[in-house]
This record gives C-alpha cells, sequence and structure tokens, in this order.
C-alpha cells in the first residue's frame, strides 16, 4: 500500500522504492493511520489547512496552520488530529547535509518565502522521476531550513514518565477550562504541593502553571479551527477571564495574536 509515496509493507513499517533524492507528496483531506510508525527518509511538513499533533518519543507536537515540522530519518512517530480539513504538503529527503540542525525534531512558522517555496514545489507531487530544476529546487528548500527556523518551543507538550504525574496531566487536559489550586492536583498525585511542583518541572521542563496555560492555548486553536466561534467566546471556553488576558496568553505561547479565519 502507498503511504506519502512509500510502500508500506505492514502497519508502521515502510519500504522505500522512490529512486529520487527527494520527494513530494501533497493530499487534501488528509487522513493518516494513528499509529506508530517510521521511515529511512527526513520529512519535512507543511500544514497548508487545519492542524496537526505530532507524538514524537515523549513529546507530542503541535503543527498548526502555516506552520511545518522537521522530523529526522528513522523516529518513530504518529499523527492525530480533530481538524475538520487537514491539508498537508511532504517532501521526504534521502539524503541532507551533516549540520546538526537536521538530525533533530523543529516546529516553526513557515515564513512567507518558504510557503511560496513549497507552493511551487507542488508542481511535483507524486512525480518519481527527477529533472534538474526539481532536484536543485528541492535541495534549495533543505538549505534553507536552518536559516528560516525559529522553533516554536511553546508548540511541544512535554510527556511526564513518572506515573504518578499522568493523572495530573490527564486531569488538567479534561478541566483546562476550570481554576483549580495546586492542593488539589497535589492530592491527586499523593504528594505535597512542594514534591508536585519539582517532580513535574523536573520530567516536564516546565512549571504547572505553564502547562495549564499551553493546553488552554492548544486547545484555543482547535476551536478557531472549527470556525463556530467568536475570540471572546474561546476565551472563556477555554478559561480566560476576557479576551485581553486571552490575547495576552496566546502571545506569550504563539508569538503572535489570535485571529480567526477567513
Amino acid at each position: 500500500m502507498q503511504k506519502c509515496g512509500l510502500t508500506e509493507k505492514s502497519p508502521g513499517q515502510y519500504v522505500d522504492t522512490i529512486a529520487t533524492d527527494a520527494y513530494v507528496w501533497y493530499e487534501e483531506n488528509w487522513q493518516h493511520d494513528e499509529y506508530d510508525h517510521s521511515h529511512q527518509r527526513y520529512q519535512l511538513t507543511y500544514v497548508e489547512e487545519g492542524y496537526q499533533y505530532f507524538h514524537i518519543e515523549k513529546k507530542i507536537y503541535l503543527v498548526p496552520q502555516n506552520h511545518v515540522i522537521w522530523i529526522p530519518t528513522g523516529k518513530e512517530h504518529r499523527t492525530t488530529s480533530e481538524a475538520k480539513t487537514v491539508n498537508l504538503m511532504l517532501v521526504l529527503f534521502k539524503s541532507v547535509s551533516e549540520l546538526e540542525f537536521y538530525q533533530n525534531v523543529h516546529v516553526f512558522s513557515a515564513p512567507a518565502v518558504l510557503k511560496e517555496m513549497l507552493r511551487y514545489a507542488s508542481k511535483w507531487n507524486k512525480v518519481l522521476t527527477e529533472d534538474t530544476e526539481q532536484q536543485i529546487f528541492l535541495q534549495a528548500i533543505q538549505n534553507s531550513l536552518p536559516h528560516f527556523c525559529k522553533e516554536s518551543s511553546g508548540l511541544q507538550i512535554p510527556v511526564p514518565t513518572d506515573s504518578r504525574l499522568i493523572p495530573i496531566c490527564s486531569y488538567i487536559n479534561a478541566n483546562y477550562q476550570y481554576h483549580f489550586d495546586s492542593d488539589v492536583l497535589a492530592d491527586k498525585a499523593k504528594m505535597s504541593i512542594r514534591s508536585l511542583q519539582r517532580i513535574f518541572k523536573q520530567e516536564t521542563g516546565i512549571t504547572l502553571q505553564k502547562y495549564m496555560q499551553l493546553i488552554r492555548i492548544l486547545k484555543s486553536i482547535e476551536l478557531i479551527d472549527t470556525q463556530q466561534f467568536t475570540l471572546s467566546e474561546i476565551a472563556f471556553k477555554v478559561g480566560y477571564q476576557s479576551l485581553p488576558a486571552f490575547t495576552s496568553s496566546y502571545y506569550a505561547i504563539m508569538k503572535t495574536k489570535p485571529k480567526l479565519k477567513r
């Protein structure tokens, strides 16, 4: 079965039969299997419309509209999304330069020039032969990525390994619209507030308060995608008492102000 241009022999196991060094795959109304898979190509994914969550190792990366994610070769990942429509473009590279950038996962907003380059590259969608222009142009995209990357670290959701923290994260994810004290969470974790705060920061790299803020903003992105609510309604639904408070929190994570789709 062909997926992303690669042949899936068994669930999550791909065989690369593509002769070209770089291969373009564009798909509207993307439907991807929600199980871990890997392949021996470096993957650049551009989310043209909608959003996707990429589950990679101990983190979940949100890739909203007009953002890209770079995934190194052999890295197991799976995707999930509740977006109404997901339009994706993938460029799969067989080889990359020796720069350390290409060996790590990156998520960042696609600047205008990169979006235009990717739109132009769509002319080679699912093309299995390689001409000189294609080779040079796709290589130029790859070479440009380290210069375009302004890391969106706020789009990473850390997943703790300490089993005592899993119920805490689940509780926050289910009740993000409410305000609750640290002692409630500490009681659920069966530890002191100080121990919970210390262990949570050790495990995730962020504080409980930052995790709550992050979940609220990611949920707001999902609500914005539905195109069913005003920004004020979304602010209230994710737990903010005013639109200015929501806008300030959103900007702190996304480095841009929230806006509805047109």
